[in-house]
């Protein structure tokens, strides 16, 4: 039962932080504005979910990676945008 339980606040968790980003991509996306969005904030959390990601790689861990990778993608797209638009 503690597993399940466990695993339920893990995929809250992935699920909440990756949705975060949701709404910044498509404000940014929409409006090719960026102005408001701190350069070196995304820059630390672009290599830190890589980091992330590569460590999850690394052990084998499925949540771990998926989460990354869909986290890493979004804050992705924003720092192309703000670099592009900036």
């Amino acid at each position: 039962m503690e597993a399940s339980l466990a695993s339920a606040f893990g995929l809250g968790a992935v699920v909440c932080t990756t949705l975060a980003y949701v709404p910044q991509v498509l404000k940014a996306w929409r409006t090719r504005s960026t102005g408001d969005v701190s350069l070196g904030m995304f820059l630390f959390m672009v290599v830190g979910m890589t980091c992330w990601l590569i460590y999850g790689l690394l052990i084998g861990d499925v949540p771990l990676i998926v989460a990354n990778a869909l986290t890493l993608t979004l804050a992705t797209i924003i720092l192309v945008l703000k670099l592009r638009h900036g």
